[in-house]
This record gives structure tokens, sequence and C-alpha cells, in this order.
């Protein structure tokens, strides 16, 4: 049971200390006492080194759509591993992905394959910056758009220095982030219609482009207003700026992803995680139009664009697999698992008298320690202590039901997969339930009294 300091993995840990900065290589999968190792992974449930089974509810943070080794993906990749691992040329599996993207996005007429998320949320932006000629983009406050700088602004700040709520200050994620880099991002405030309005006009001449994602993953999958995406949409194209919409978490909402859930028309989509099959992935695409910055056959690109593992033909096969077998019956499942399992955590946080709350759209859900209603990164954050310091609050739960057999995102994110069934949910419920009896009942941290 969990956490036991004997085991396999509380061992591993102590060993990659000495090897790892902080025993990681990516530190969202870190948590306190230590993290579990994984050795094996079937459909829903994935096996750690001491053989405990859990149910996951991770799937490497959206990225495994079907769960773990799906027998058509394996089979794919087995059998693309036997022909090419990788080459310096093009092969024919990258034409079959992009048409497979292209035919279901309806804002994107070309692609572009990188390596994650985070590349091509970059690379967006410096398409918007070299075909606009500006410099500056805006994205919203509190919003995580990957590990760029730019992109990274003002992901977490503190009541310390996030400035006005009407006029949010640029701040940097990562220490000493150069303050010239953090002056070309212009800050908006979630949902805020009117005050947005005001900042993006204040800066219309400089804005290349208006970054965001219609559901927020760190702030509990947060929806924007219609209103919100109304004004994004109207205000980029009065200006000429161009709107880049972050789809990495939120493709998998639908068969036409969340540009199609919401009727979106953005000029430029970020792509990864579920495009891959579980393989390391990224895709930027748009308007032919705005993607002609990354044509090179008339000379130098205006956005030059290599990478040695860029289309990499397991990557492509493995995600056009994936993407055929996301079938519109496919997404339904998926998101009636998440719907089942936000009705049934909602019912148990009220019988067992818990301000919390399971949010979110479709197949995603974020467990929130706090009763308020929210609609911006600062009442996310506001209503201390329960959010301002979400995992640590979180980490008695998400121990709980570790030592149970579940496995979800530490600070209270859950992903349903086609693996799982309803007897899934209905078991993921009953171990909540459970969990919640054990956990001691102190009002300051979690009961509604």
């Amino acid at each position: 049971m969990y956490p036991d300091f004997q085991s396999r993995s509380a061992d591993l840990f102590a060993r990659a200390q000495d090897f790892l900065p902080g025993g990681n290589t990516r530190h969202t999968v870190h948590f306190e006492p230590y993290p579990v190792y994984a050795a094996r992974g079937r459909g829903a449930w994935v096996t750690d080194v001491d053989g405990n089974d859990y149910l996951d509810y991770v799937n490497n943070y959206s990225s495994l759509i079907h769960g773990h080794s799906h027998p058509k993906v394996v089979g794919a990749l087995v059998q693309q591993a036997s022909e090419l691992v990788a080459v310096g040329l093009p092969t024919a599996s990258e034409i079959a992905l992009a048409e497979l993207l292209v035919e279901r996005l309806p804002a994107v007429e070309q692609i572009r394959f990188a390596n994650s998320g985070t590349e091509a949320v970059m690379f967006a932006i410096r398409a918007a910056r070299a075909y606009t000629g500006r410099p500056k983009i805006a994205k919203v406050e509190g919003a995580y758009h990957g590990a760029y700088d730019a992109a990274e602004a003002s992901m977490d700040p503190t009541p310390a220095n996030w400035g006005d709520a009407t006029r949010p200050q640029s701040v940097g994620h990562a220490r000493a982030t150069p303050a010239g880099l953090l002056d070309d991002v212009v800050v908006i405030p979630f949902n805020n219609v009117e005050a947005t309005r005001r900042l993006l006009d204040a800066h219309a001449d400089e804005l290349a482009g208006v970054l965001f994602d219609a559901l927020v993953s760190r702030m509990g999958f947060l929806q924007a207003t219609p209103e919100y995406l109304q004004l994004l949409r109207q205000w980029t194209h009065e200006h000429g700026a161009l709107l880049i919409q972050d789809e990495v978490f939120s493709f998998r909402l639908g068969y036409h992803g969340a540009q199609g859930h919401y009727g979106l028309d953005p000029d430029l989509t970020a792509l990864g995680k579920i495009i891959g099959g579980g393989l390391p992935i990224g895709a930027v695409g748009g308007k032919r139009e705005f993607m002609q910055v990354f044509d090179h056959r008339s000379g130098h690109a205006a956005v030059p664009h290599g990478g040695t593992f860029n289309a990499n033909p397991l990557a492509m096969v493995a995600g056009r697999v994936t993407m055929e077998l996301m079938t519109h019956a496919a997404y339904a499942h998926i998101n009636a698992l998440g719907d089942r399992l936000r009705d049934g955590l909602n019912r148990l946080f009220a019988a067992h008298g818990w301000a919390a709350s399971a949010r979110g759209v479709g197949s995603m859900v974020g467990v929130m320690l706090g009763g308020e209603t929210l609609g911006n990164y600062r009442d996310y954050r506001g209503f201390l202590p329960a959010v301002a310091q979400s995992v640590p609050r979180m980490l008695p739960l998400h121990r709980a039901l570790l030592a149970r057999g579940v496995m979800f995102i530490p600070y209270g994110g859950l992903i349903t997969s086609t693996a799982m069934t309803e007897a899934d949910i209905d078991l993921t419920l009953a171990k909540f339930d459970d969990a919640f009896k054990a956990i001691p009942m102190n009002a300051e941290r979690f009961a509604t009294a």
C-alpha cells in the first residue's frame, strides 16, 4: 500500500536523486513522498515496479486516449519499426496523418509537425510574428501553453506580482526570464470581455496574435464564455492579428476538436498529445495563407523550421491509427464516461459534506477543492486557502486514492480513455467514497461547515 518506503519505487527514487535533479526529467511526474515507478500498462491499467495495479486517469497527461498499448497502435509501431525508425527523408506517413488532421479540423488547411505541444505553440507564435511583422502576443493570465518563455508568461502569478486585475502584469515563470521577452507579452484577464478589449486596443499596432485555449487545463478545465471567444475572434479580424488556438489538450473534446465543439475559426491551431498515439509529437496548422511563412521553396523561409525528429515515422503511424480509431462513437464514449465520473463525484462531495466540485467538459474532469464559482485565474487561485495551495491540499486525497489503486493527476485532473468502461467509473467512485471516509474531516481543509 502506498506509501511504502521499503518498496522498489521508493528505492528507485532514492537512486534517481543522485543522477537527475529532483529525481526526474519532468517535474510533473513527481509527488510526495515519492513517485510511483511504472513497469507496464495494458488498457486502462498501469502496473508499477512493485506489482501494484492502478486504474490510470493520468493517461500520460491525456496523450493516451486509448489507454496503454492498444493492439492496433502497437501493431502499427512494430511493423513500422521493422522497416524504418528514423530517416533524413520525408515519408508517406506524414502526408497520411496531415490529411486526416486537415479533414477533421475545420480551420486547418495545412500542417507542420514538431515534437511536442510546446514546440507547436512556439512555432505558431513565430508564424504570427512573421506573417504580421509585429512583435507582441497576447495570452490569458493563468493559462498553460507549454515551456516557452512567451507562452509561460503569467502562467502562475501570485498576488505579490500579478498587478491590477484589469491590467495584469506579465510575470516570468522561470527565474530571470528576460524582461524584454515579458514586455512582448500582453496578459489578458480570462472571461473579462471589457478589460481584455481595452488591453488589446492599447497594443493593437504591436500585436501579432492572441493565444488562447477555450478549455483551460490548469484551471480545472475552465471554459471560456461565448462572449469572450467572440471578442477574441472579432478583435483579431478587425486589427489584422492572428487568432492562435491551443488544442493540445482540447482536441480530445470531439471529432472536430474544440474548434468544432465551440464553433470557432482560429487562424492557427497548436496540436499535440493524442495525435501521436503516445509518442512525442506536436503540430501547428492553419489556413494556407498563414502557413506559407514556413514555405522555403522561394528562398529563406519567413519561419525556418527544421528538427531531426519532426514527422518521425513511428509517431506518424501511431498517430494515424490512434486518430482513425477515434470515431464519433469513440468520442461519445469517453465523454459519457467523463459525465458519469463528474456526476458521481459531485454526489459524493455533497454526501460527505466536502466543499469541492468536479468540473470540466467531456473526457476531462477537474476536481476543485472549494465551492466557489470560478471565471478566471484569480478566482481559481483566490479563494484561500482552498486553491492557493491546491496541490498540497490535494495530496491527502491523491495519496488515499493511490493506496486504493486509482491514479489521477496530483492537482486534481482525471482523464478518461476509450479503454475504460462504466464499470471502471463505478469502481472509481467506490474508491473515492472509501477514501473520503478514511481522510479526517478537518473543517478548515475539506468540510463545508
